[in-house]
């Protein structure tokens, strides 16, 4: 699937947050919605995500980062906030979810 195949409260609440503190954040959560056949798979694989980054140390960060490791405190803080919007997304009916194509 295509990030824009993503409703637009997971689109704002996943990649567009990532994206507010770094593009490079934002392409890693872009990336993935390559792997996943729908929303629900990719809200899925994004908390892992999360998951995974919080347990990298510094040579798999910078691998990450290209080179750059950012503010590991703002980068758990981002990835902290990105975690309860995908909750929130998770909690909203999908018809009731908007697309670009509806």
């Amino acid at each position: 699937m295509d990030t824009d195949d993503l409703s637009s409260e997971a689109y704002k609440g996943i990649i567009l947050e990532a994206d507010i503190f770094l593009n490079d954040l934002a392409l890693q959560f872009g990336a993935l919605a390559y792997h996943c056949k729908n929303e629900h798979a990719y809200l899925i694989k994004a908390k892992m995500l999360i998951s995974e980054i919080k347990g990298l140390d510094n040579d798999d960060l910078s691998d990450m980062f290209f080179g750059s490791i950012p503010d590991k405190k703002l980068l758990y803080i981002t990835l902290d906030k990105i975690f309860n919007n995908i909750l929130a997304v998770e909690k909203i009916p999908e018809n009731n979810r908007h697309y670009d194509f509806d």
